[in-house]
């Protein structure tokens, strides 16, 4: 019984190392990371998100005649928003969550003229 304990504690260990340096490679390989919507998101959640992103930031970039208002959809406008308070918030994971919501990514979600905000 010892032995299967001390070789689950090695298990445990080496799990554990591996995932921190795993963990350090990928941050180190990336060049940014944004906030989106969920795309299973309901339309009155997506709403909320942007009525509160937009309360605490500038979404100009969002209403008609903006950068990022095409395609005028809400998860689009949604994301936008969403990012715009995560990256002026310091770009914390808990500034993404927006209640289940939202998804980090570390891919460049920008498209034609809508670029999508990132600080470092």
């Amino acid at each position: 019984m010892a032995k299967a304990q001390i070789c689950l504690c090695f298990i445990i260990i080496l799990y554990l190392w591996s995932e921190g340096n795993l963990m350090k490679v990928a941050k180190a390989d990336r060049s940014g990371d944004w906030c989106v919507a969920k795309p299973s998101t309901a339309n009155e959640r997506l709403q909320e998100n942007i009525n509160f992103a937009c309360s605490k930031i500038d979404c100009q970039i969002i209403l008609e005649g903006g950068a990022c208002y095409l395609p005028d959809n809400l998860i689009s406008r949604a994301s936008v928003a969403m990012n715009l308070y995560y990256q002026a918030q310091g770009r914390h994971f808990w500034n993404c969550n927006f209640e289940g919501s939202g998804l980090i990514g570390i891919t460049d979600p920008s498209y034609e003229g809508c670029i999508y905000q990132f600080r470092k």
